[in-house]
């Protein structure tokens, strides 16, 4: 190194440069001459720059996919989208780089202020790197802002990609599994991985490999000065994997107790009235108190454990930098240095530790993104997207049951075995049994809500799973025992919300159903709003204006689970002519039932025991069997229903 003078001022080191005043005059004149000129000069740049920000945008957000190989595996979609994103991240690695290199700016300021402006006492000197460090952090400044932007956007892509894909998993997942919880779940951890991908978090990712640059600067300044600037970071990493092994287990059991929490604060709400009338509020208080207490449990130890290993990374970070500050002091004191070098290693070394205190604050959300990615991976694999079906034409002959075994999802045994049975178009069925016979599930496997385990359900000739659910939808007619509505129109609900809908149409279904005269007594008629789940209506108007969904389009196949339980006389008779319109137009019917009265529409009676079919036929042979031999067969009188 340099030997100094003992006392003295500390020359100035030769072979560097200095920016005379006259130079500055002349930089002057033509700063002055180039703002006269500045209303012809500023149109062109603005239009380049924004010609070529559109450019950037289109290159980086509608980039296609590389084809895949014929013979290649079939990857994830969420590494799809990944790989769909690679302009993206090679964008924001770009503009990472050149903005931490433009943070190295207020180290070598410092150091040029020491180095060259103190010795030589030159304002002009001290003017032109003035302008220049405003210059590049001006530069930085922008470079930031159009990464977050960038970071941002790649958030609001993946929702965009994959939102719907998601809820379509959603509302498709209880049909293959129980689900735990409220359901919810994978909504949550769209929004997790959305968010993320929208904050600092890979920005910090992106950082970290400049932290070596940095560091190896330090080494140029000084041995001892990269030493020690390299050993904080050593301890900084240390710090990182810490918080990751330490606030995995805790951020695993806080969100799926977050799932319980939520589960049953919804329960609450749906069973208000019987918590309510049955005095069990306190009950359902202290189960969740229970449950929250556990969940904040969790979510105390993955906060605190994060929050203090990132306390300590602050403390340790401002520790290591009095400590360069130290080592450069004991170096200028030795004469090995300069004032100039210790500041800006000290600057320097605070910059290189920055990522990785930066990694361990988004830390938390790293992980939860993480884990929410392999949930939704998990998912979509699960429940791949329906392949496209070529469109059959559609069913006007022939139901057909072969040999079918359904079970509930993820059930050890199938509920309902050997079912064989056939319809012609007009001809109508009535399934009759005890409650657990089977009767519910036979309905939901004829409109392919549960898939068969084994044996065929036709239409036609065609099976069920030869139809996308969409176009076999258009052919089905189906109300469930418990009737669900959506929030809005009356219209909306028996129109299935089908943005093509005439109101012809709509009249048509309501007056199949027997609704019309019900749905005009209400205020507002068609446009009547039922609100979340119809709660705005009683059982029975759901249950009319659910046969009216049911009816739409004139389908050729409606499947009707208990029609009839929340009926009063004036409804049932509504209920036996819908059913001979549907015959006579050539459609098939089938009836679950436990009451006699939704029986007198129909020409076949299925009469189902234990799983299995105990008799078919004609309606008056198979009830006369039943009623001589009523072994476990029950049908119920008047104003009693079933469950099942």
């Amino acid at each position: 190194m340099t030997n100094f003078e003992r006392w003295g001022v500390i020359p100035l080191p030769a072979g560097r440069y200095r920016i005379q005043l006259s130079q500055l005059t002349r930089l002057g004149a033509v700063a002055r001459q180039w703002a006269e000129d500045a209303e012809l000069r500023t149109q062109g740049p603005i239009i380049w720059a924004k010609h070529l920000v559109e450019v950037l945008r289109r290159r980086l957000f509608s980039g296609l996919p590389r084809p895949a190989s014929d013979y290649d595996e079939s990857q994830s979609e969420l590494s799809a989208f990944l790989r769909s994103c690679r302009r993206i991240f090679w964008a924001l690695a770009a503009f990472s780089g050149m903005s931490n290199l433009l943070m190295l700016t207020g180290s070598f300021f410092m150091l040029q202020v020491y180095d060259r402006v103190l010795p030589g006492r030159s304002i002009p000197t001290l003017i032109a790197l003035m302008v220049l460090a405003t210059v590049l952090y001006l530069f930085q400044g922008g470079l930031d802002l159009v990464r977050s932007r960038i970071s941002a956007r790649a958030g609001r892509y993946f929702d965009e990609r994959l939102g719907v894909r998601i809820f379509d998993a959603l509302v498709r997942l209880p049909l293959k599994t129980r689900a735990d919880g409220d359901g919810l779940q994978p909504v949550r951890d769209l929004d997790q991985v959305r968010s993320f991908l929208a904050s600092g978090g890979p920005t910090a990712l992106f950082d970290l490999p400049w932290m070596p640059i940095y560091l190896g600067v330090c080494f140029l300044f000084h041995f001892w000065i990269g030493v020690t600037a390299l050993a904080g970071a050593l301890v900084l990493v240390g710090i990182t994997m810490l918080t990751e092994t330490h606030t995995r287990g805790p951020a695993k059991a806080s969100s799926r107790l977050a799932v319980s929490r939520t589960a049953l604060a919804l329960e609450g709400r749906r069973n208000a009235e019987v918590l309510q009338a049955m005095g069990m509020r306190q009950q359902a208080a202290l189960r969740w108190r229970d449950v929250n207490a556990k969940y904040l449990a969790a979510h105390e130890r993955a906060s605190d454990v994060a929050n203090g290993l990132g306390g300590a990374s602050k403390i340790f970070r401002a520790i290591l930098q009095s400590l360069v500050l130290a080592v450069g002091a004991v170096l200028v004191i030795n004469q090995e240095s300069t004032a100039g070098i210790i500041i800006a290693g000290s600057i320097l070394t605070a910059r290189a530790l920055a990522p990785v205190e930066m990694a361990i604050a988004n830390w938390k959300g790293f992980v939860a993104a993480r884990q929410s990615g392999q949930r939704l991976d998990q998912l979509l694999k699960l429940l791949p997207t329906e392949e496209e079906r070529l469109a059959l034409p559609a069913p006007v002959e022939t139901l057909t049951v072969e040999q079918l075994y359904v079970g509930a999802p993820n059930a050890e045994r199938p509920t309902l075995g050997d079912v064989s049975f056939r319809l012609r178009s007009g001809q109508a069925v009535g399934i009759i049994g005890p409650s657990g016979s089977g009767k519910s599930t036979l309905a939901r496997a004829l409109v392919g809500v549960w898939p068969s385990v084994r044996g065929r359900i036709r239409l036609d000739k065609a099976a069920l799973d030869h139809w996308s659910s969409d176009a076999l939808g258009k052919h089905i007619g189906y109300l469930p025992q418990d009737v669900e509505l959506f929030d809005g129109s009356i219209a909306m609900n028996i129109a299935r919300f089908d943005p093509q809908a005439t109101a012809a149409a709509v009249l048509e279904a309501s007056h199949a159903a027997g609704a019309h005269d019900l749905i005009l007594s209400f205020p507002d008629g068609y446009s009547t709003k039922i609100g979340e789940g119809g709660a705005a209506l009683s059982a029975g108007q759901r249950q009319r204006i659910g046969l009216a969904r049911a009816f739409y389009g004139k389908p050729f196949l409606v499947v009707l689970d208990e029609p009839s339980s929340n009926l009063n006389s004036e409804g049932e008779e509504a209920l036996t002519e819908a059913i001979m319109n549907v015959r006579r137009r050539g459609g098939i019917v089938v009836v679950v039932a436990h009451r006699p009265k939704a029986l007198e529409g129909v020409d076949h009676v299925l009469c189902l025991g234990d799983g299995r079919v105990q008799s078919f036929g004609q309606k008056e042979e198979v009830l006369r069997r039943v009623l001589r031999n009523p072994v476990p067969l029950k049908v119920v009188a008047d104003g009693h229903g079933g469950t099942r």
